[in-house]
């Protein structure tokens, strides 16, 4: 019997470009995305112009993205804790 290795996915809701698109008019995206008639799951990866192919990526919940999301804000609010630090100890 063969097996059918097509994955199916559906954008269900385009959230935006991380960057612009590379030469090849790829671009690195985050999206809502439902694989192989799941539930939707937050989806980070390269895209093409017709959105029928794709790079390898990192999916995750919107549990997960937001846990994400709370430790870049928690880095860039340390980093700018250390400037402050730096430019008091002048």
């Amino acid at each position: 019997m063969a097996e059918n290795n097509e994955v199916k996915f559906e954008i269900v809701e385009r959230i935006g470009a991380l960057d612009k698109a590379n030469d090849n008019g790829w671009t690195r995206e985050l999206n809502l995305v439902a694989w192989n008639g799941g539930a939707p799951k937050l989806d980070i990866r390269e895209w093409a112009p017709d959105h029928q192919r794709m790079s390898r990526g990192i999916t995750l919940t919107e549990q997960q993205g937001i846990r994400f999301a709370q430790l870049l804000i928690q880095r860039e609010k340390n980093k700018q804790r250390q400037a402050d630090d730096r430019d008091f100890m002048r």
